[in-house]
């Protein structure tokens, strides 16, 4: 499971305005509802905070990977955005996110969740990942840096 096979520009922030681990996840919710990725926004805005409220999915390394499994989606489904300023995350090493995945999967891809997950732990301590992130300032770059950083995968 590729990730550069889920995302597009469409489903690329290269500008989070959210300050907060709640405010990042409802603004990348939104823009999924905006481009009629999914069709109830608050059933999975709820899914996904419900999951953070077992942990914080922020994993360290200022990248957060808040993830859920929702049935009312069609398919699994990935969402980036980066945040020049930071976010509160509550992430395992106290520092502010500047990196979010978000993954949405229906119960029957559990297992292409947990890979997808897998790929992106992996994606990020890829050298030189997230340093590259921090210079790119478009969707359209984001997506060329994840596309030739999972090809050496």
């Amino acid at each position: 499971m590729r990730l550069t096979n889920l995302l597009s520009v469409d489903t690329i922030i290269a500008d989070l305005k959210a300050t907060d681990k709640e405010s990042a996840i409802r603004e990348m919710v939104d823009r999924l509802h905006e481009k009629k990725l999914i069709k109830d926004k608050e059933k999975v805005e709820q899914s996904l905070l419900e999951r953070e409220k077992l942990g914080s999915t922020g994993i360290g390394g200022h990248v957060a990977i808040p993830h859920a499994k929702c049935d009312d989606i069609d398919g699994m489904m990935a969402m980036f955005g980066k945040s020049a300023g930071g976010i509160e995350f509550n992430s395992l090493d106290d520092k502010k996110v500047h990196y979010v995945f978000l993954i949405l999967a229906p119960q029957s891809e559990a297992g292409n969740h947990l890979k997808l997950l897998a790929r992106i732990s992996r994606l990020v301590k890829t050298d030189g990942f997230t340093s590259r992130l921090k210079e790119m300032n478009t969707p359209a770059e984001i997506l060329e840096n994840f596309s030739m950083a999972e090809h050496s995968l």
